[in-house]
């Protein structure tokens, strides 16, 4: 057992040493962003183009395409959500909202939907090793990044999901340091969750 840990901190140490500028580069600015979408900071979008066109450059390199598509996505919605939250900031609309029930079934049929395509495409015409998961995966951050830009509250459930998903799988990419940023994902997500809910109820006492 101590064998079997001790090899696994070496392989990921491995992975970390032999780490890129590109992956460095991303992994930076994509928690910078993040944490500043959990601060409702709007400097989150411009520092996420940034993250973004890195990523989109790695994970083609690292045959992640639906991936690399979602980093292509992520740039468009970070321009249009960089103007929509500057739009509602001078209208002065509250700054959060939230799905009703009707919502809620819409966005799962979604993202189920949006999973099984993606798969499906990946499987088909690319040389993907993780097609399925990485479909799953794209579909819903695709869903989960739109919400953000509209400031719906249930993005951050969203992305808990999902960026507990991709850490087993850049583990399995040999992209730790990616993997390292994600499980940081996962705790800023949930500190969003538990912010962007407190300003919520404020709003709609």
């Amino acid at each position: 057992m101590v064998d079997g840990g001790n090899s696994f901190i070496q392989l990921f140490w491995n992975q970390l040493v032999q780490t890129s500028f590109l992956e460095w580069l991303g992994t930076i600015t994509g928690f910078l962003c993040v944490y500043l979408a959990a601060k409702q900071h709007i400097l989150n979008w411009p520092v996420s183009i940034i993250s973004v066109v890195a990523y989109a450059v790695l994970f083609y390199d690292y045959k992640l395409y639906g991936d690399a598509v979602l980093q292509i996505y992520f740039l468009g919605t970070a321009i249009y959500g960089w103007y929509y939250w500057l739009k509602r900031k001078e209208q002065h609309e509250k700054p959060v909202a939230s799905l009703s029930g009707g919502s809620y079934f819409a966005v799962i049929i979604a993202v189920a939907i949006l999973s099984v395509v993606l798969g499906a495409f990946l499987d088909r015409y690319t040389n993907s090793d993780v097609p399925y998961i990485d479909g799953a995966c794209t579909a819903t951050s695709f869903v989960a990044q739109f919400l953000m830009t509209r400031k719906v509250l249930q993005n951050w459930i969203l992305w808990i999901i999902v960026d507990a998903c991709y850490v087993p799988l850049y583990l399995y990419k040999e992209l730790a340091l990616t993997a390292v940023l994600y499980s940081l994902f996962l705790i800023l997500a949930t500190i969003g969750f538990i912010d962007w809910r407190r300003t919520w109820r404020l709003e709609n006492k």
